[in-house]
């Protein structure tokens, strides 16, 4: 199965689903327990030969943590178990009293210095809301400053202090390692400065209906296997024609990113439709593309229209009256694919009725930022940034099209309900101009996979289940994220240098994960 993005109460809501399907609470806990001391002594040998403490916590994630305690010592492993509160559920006390007929150490929590370099987080899982309180605080404060000096921190599902849904975390342990279980949690994605490196291990959750309804995790092989191929025998106008309208005065720059962004990823033919007086700045910036000046009657915008397979809208656009008209008059004429962004956005700002019925008929993407989306569907950031999967779904909803709301992760959704969650990207990317790249990616995506007629192509065969502008717009996002990401520093790293690493990122192969693992994500730069 592909690595699924839960709330806290979706992943419990699965959990318990797999248990009514006939596997038990405490084999799901064995079976989260044994892959995590399995992971753990792969990725640390060094560090557990010289000993693990464990902090267990009162619910099932300490019982978790009772099971690592257990595995690690039947190999041998020098365990120490410091119980910080002791088990309050069925499934937990089970695993202690198995745990404690094995060669661990176990004391309770005196609030003293950790001195194993390697320390297991094992207090809080999914289910825990709010700051940690009491003992299970002071035990959070313990592991840090154990990490402060040196040790390496594990943390079981997620670190103690971290809201699974929300990544709020006033105060919670820093993890190296995060091993989530069964499913990622939108904390893991919003908050992964936290979380160090972030594994989703496979504990045998049921396959059915409602985990379809989660988002999916993209990684280098799902987009892959989306990506149509370029043949040999491509041409220009099989690789198709995309147009970028936009470039208001003294704007130019925003669609020769986009254009950058469009050629590098495979378009054959761009043209750049812009204010007539950011001509002369195109041809210079950007030989390779055509540039025609914004369409000023119906005979020119008809002659644009036949000429390409794809357009976006909105790069540097600037917003007035006239180029709203503007974008009304293409959206009006142009009945293929489409992508907007930016101010073809900003001047539906209140109005997303009138939006949704210029984009009504279309293979349609737009890609706000939080802010963009805030003032189309007329809540505040804060309540974007708080909600940004619902408000993603409930957008692409309203619109009839496919959103793809950037950020930390970008989330996409199309209105049929279908969901996935990119999670690449750096702080690179966090620069005035970026959007404008992953929109040249996107278009380029769009104009090649809407057009895609071949049997044998995965968008073909994955036409009647996934929407096509969703798949564009997710595989522009992930593509986008790990050309930045490719870079390495943030610092220092410009939109030259994504561009630049944009041929790395589509050419990359994407890596094998291990047995039982269903996604990985480096720790966050």
């Amino acid at each position: 199965m592909p690595a699924r993005v839960a709330s806290a109460a979706e992943a419990l809501a699965w959990e318990q689903a797999t248990i009514e399907k006939g596997t038990p609470g405490r084999e799901l806990m064995r079976r989260a327990g044994s892959a995590a001391a399995e992971e753990i002594a792969r990725r640390f040998p060094d560090e557990v030969s010289r000993g693990v403490a464990i902090l267990t916590g009162p619910g099932n994630n300490g019982g978790d943590g009772w099971i690592v305690a257990r595995c690690m010592a039947e190999r041998g492993i020098a365990v120490s178990v410091v119980e910080v509160a002791p088990p309050r559920t069925d499934e937990a006390a089970f695993a202690r009293t198995a745990a404690v007929t094995t060669a661990i150490a176990v004391s309770p929590f005196a609030n003293d210095r950790i001195d194993e370099q390697l320390v297991i987080d094992a207090l809080l899982g999914t289910g825990s809301a709010g700051n940690p309180r009491g003992e299970i605080a002071s035990a959070v404060e313990c592991i840090n400053t154990a990490a402060a000096a040196g040790a390496t921190v594990a943390a079981l599902d997620l670190p103690t202090g971290l809201d699974a849904t929300t990544g709020d975390h006033d105060q919670c342990v820093r993890a190296d390692l995060s091993l989530a279980f069964g499913t990622m949690k939108r904390g893991h994605l919003v908050s992964r400065d936290v979380c160090g490196r972030i594994v989703v291990l496979d504990i045998g959750f049921s396959d059915d209906s409602p985990s379809r309804a989660l988002p999916i995790l993209v990684d280098a092989a799902w987009v892959r296997a989306h990506v149509p191929r370029i043949p040999a025998t491509a041409h220009k106008g099989s690789r198709k024609r995309v147009a970028i309208i936009g470039g208001g005065k003294g704007m130019a720059g925003a669609t020769i990113l986009a254009g950058e962004g469009a050629l590098r990823s495979g378009a054959g033919l761009l043209r750049i439709v812009t204010d007539p007086r950011n001509t002369v700045a195109i041809h210079a910036g950007i030989p390779a593309a055509i540039a025609d000046e914004w369409p000023s009657g119906p005979a020119e915008l008809s002659r644009l229209c036949q000429s390409v397979d794809a357009i976006a809208v909105g790069p540097g656009l600037g917003k007035s009256e006239d180029t709203r008209d503007l974008v009304e008059r293409v959206l009006l004429a142009w009945r293929g694919p489409v992508v907007l962004d930016a101010d073809a956005l900003n001047m539906f700002e209140g109005d997303l009725p009138s939006l949704a019925a210029l984009v009504r008929g279309h293979d349609a993407l737009i890609t706000p930022h939080p802010a963009e989306a805030a003032r189309l569907a007329g809540v505040s950031v804060a309540d974007v940034l708080a909600n940004r999967f619902e408000l993603c779904a409930d957008l692409s909803r309203s619109l009839g099209a496919a959103v793809l709301l950037k950020g930390t992760p970008t989330v996409v959704a199309s209105p049929s309900g279908q969901g996935y969650v990119s999670a690449a990207g750096t702080a690179a990317l966090a620069t005035g101009g970026s959007g404008d790249v992953l929109t040249g990616i996107a278009v380029t995506l769009l104009a090649q996979m809407a057009n895609e007629k071949s049997p044998t192509s995965a968008v073909a065969e994955n036409r009647d289940v996934e929407d096509v502008a969703i798949v564009a717009g997710t595989c522009a996002a992930f593509i986008h994220g790990r050309a930045a990401e490719l870079c390495g520093v943030v610092r220092g790293t410009t939109l030259d240098d994504v561009l630049r690493a944009l041929p790395l990122a589509w050419n990359e192969a994407p890596s094998k994960m291990g047995v039982g693992i269903l996604a990985e994500l480096r720790a966050a730069a």
